[in-house]
């Protein structure tokens, strides 16, 4: 499908999503049609679509939005909060470890950074509010990969192309579910150079209040600085402690 013709079904598509209200709690075609001035065959086209995904449901006669639709709105309210509510455990982090500490959160299949709390050094590790670091290769993009379905991770590695970043960098289906699974049993994510030469990462799930992962909170050092000896034993109780905190919050 061309991109514009793709994006332009989802336009229509939302405007669907949109026309439900709290006085409007239920639609034919003929009011979807209606209300969203499309023509009867592609309001048609678009609620059938939209029932297939599992946000509406169809009786025969009218489509009613399922629970499903305000995840929508949920993730929304939960991703807004949470840089505001993890700042003050970022901040603490980087005190007790007197390191930058980091919060992501999973988008577009890439680990983005929605949160930082930064100590002042001549070198730094690069990452900041805004950037993104490919999953597959990212102490946060394990957390946040080991938190999906089992059927989530396989199509997430059907559409992944990783690139080698340094010798160390797993590239092979295989290698990357197995970093996924290491996580899922330890509960924490280790990168020893995977991403660049000299640098560890380690990160911890932030859980809601369902024990979804929603978030990772990090630090990354150097090499040369931090063991990975002392990640486990200094750095990963202080992690799961502001992670464990910051969950309880949401």
């Amino acid at each position: 499908m061309p991109a514009a013709e793709g994006m332009a079904g989802l336009a229509k598509g939302l405007a669907v999503l949109e026309a439900f209200s709290g006085t409007t709690p239920k639609m034919t075609i003929s009011d979807a049609a209606r209300l969203t001035e499309l023509n009867r065959a592609v309001a048609r086209r678009c609620l059938l679509t939209l029932v297939e995904l599992g946000y509406l449901t169809f009786d025969g006669k009218y489509f009613r939005p399922t629970p499903r639709l305000l995840r929508l709105g949920d993730t929304y309210r939960e991703s807004a909060a949470l840089p505001q509510l993890a700042q003050p455990h970022l901040a603490a982090v980087r005190e007790q470890l007197g390191e930058s500490a980091s919060l992501a959160v999973l988008h577009d299949d890439e680990s983005l950074f929605v949160a930082r709390s930064e100590v002042t050094r001549i070198v730094n590790t690069g990452v900041r509010v805004g950037a993104t670091l490919p999953a597959y290769a990212s102490a946060t993009g394990h957390v946040l990969l080991a938190g999906l379905r089992s059927e989530e991770l396989e199509s997430y590695l059907d559409r992944c192309r990783p690139e080698a970043r340094t010798s160390k960098t797993p590239v092979r289906r295989e290698d990357i579910r197995q970093r996924v699974e290491q996580v899922r049993a330890e509960g924490h994510a280790i990168t020893d150079e995977e991403l660049e030469v000299g640098l560890r990462s380690m990160a911890v799930p932030v859980q809601d209040s369902r024990g979804q992962v929603v978030a990772a909170i990090s630090i990354s050092t150097t090499a040369a600085r931090v063991s990975v000896d002392r990640l486990r034993a200094e750095f990963l109780p202080v992690l799961r402690d502001h992670a464990q905190q910051l969950g309880r919050t949401l």
